[in-house]
């Protein structure tokens, strides 16, 4: 297992294992949509990342609204959405017990675009060339 530089252990392989098949079942229900919610239904939604707690008893969705920036609008309606996400989780998957999921915005995509623009402004090229 990799240390950090804090002297905590990162995830184990099996919460590794465990959240990347998370993301995908999630992904394939966001994917197919179908939610009786109108925001679910009509939002387009991606799932970047899941980290597991180390029992496997929780799991941190990470999300981002795919062409939005507005992924903080549908916090409520995932979060009611929660048990009958979860109880797919546990039905797609073999686990002791089906964890619960807590959903959370990923900024990274929209942080990644505010470098891209920086970069691209004529300020950093005049300094660049």
């Amino acid at each position: 297992m990799k240390r950090t530089g804090s002297g905590e252990r990162g995830p184990s392989p099996r919460q590794l294992r465990v959240a990347e098949e998370i993301r995908h079942v999630l992904a394939a229900l966001f994917l197919r949509g179908g939610f009786r919610d109108p925001d679910l239904a009509a939002a387009r939604i991606t799932v970047t990342e899941v980290r597991m707690s180390p029992d496997l008893k929780s799991a941190t969705v990470f999300f981002a609204r795919l062409g939005r920036a507005d992924g903080a609008a549908l916090l409520p309606a995932l979060t009611h959405a929660q048990p009958f996400l979860r109880a797919q989780v546990a039905h797609a998957m073999r686990l002791k017990f089906a964890p619960n999921l807590h959903f959370e915005v990923d900024t990274s995509l929209d942080y990644a675009a505010e470098i891209n623009t920086l970069l691209h402004s004529p300020a950093v090229a005049r300094d660049l060339g």
